[in-house]
């Protein structure tokens, strides 16, 4: 097996997602996903914590770089251009790829605890963005207000780009379900 070639943190994700697809997630075993990846589960287990965690790769670092953007915004920015910015921020990485993002999401749709997993780690995304609203001194109401809507816009563009029938990508669908909201709060 070819355990030391690089690249293997990608061929596992790969190969996790099609047996995924393939058996379904409870019937897909580390050692089949290592198999397919070519690696033994020994260097599985190098990279994740356990299969769930394939799908959900990157939260950390992804809470990190949103942490990053609203540090970098300049200080007049209101917290709700801050959060556009973050969006167009994790469109850039979570859309290159509409067809992983649709099968990763039917795995996750068809799995109880996955679909847990997901928001749980969608919470955690929130609170980061919370917390660094808050550092930027913006008061603790419109911080958590302003991160729950990124949260709600990042969930509901993702379902649209999801759509096979939308063919705009992921920064596009954002900005206009973002831009929706603003009008729908505007005619209140």
């Amino acid at each position: 097996m070819g355990r030391w070639e690089p690249g293997a943190r990608e061929r596992l994700r790969e190969a996790a997602l099609e047996l995924f697809m393939e058996r379904g997630f409870e019937q897909t075993m580390v050692a089949d996903i290592a198999q397919r990846a070519g690696v033994t589960a020994r260097t599985f287990f190098r990279h994740f914590a356990d299969k769930r965690e394939v799908l959900f790769d990157g939260s950390a670092d992804l809470a990190q770089q949103v942490q990053d953007i609203v540090e970098k915004m300049p200080p007049t920015t209101s917290a709700l251009e801050v959060v556009a910015a973050v969006l167009d921020a994790v469109a850039e990485l979570a859309g290159d790829n509409r067809e992983r993002a649709q099968a990763r999401q039917a795995v996750i749709a068809a799995n109880t605890d996955l679909r847990e997993r997901e928001l749980i780690k969608q919470a955690a995304l929130t609170a980061a963005l919370t917390d660094a609203l808050r550092r930027r001194g913006v008061d603790t109401l419109e911080a958590g207000l302003a991160a729950e809507t990124g949260t709600a816009v990042f969930r509901v563009a993702f379902s649209q780009w999801g759509d096979a029938t939308e063919s705009r990508d992921l920064r596009d669908v954002m900005r206009e379900t973002l831009d929706r909201l603003r009008v729908l709060a505007a005619a209140q």
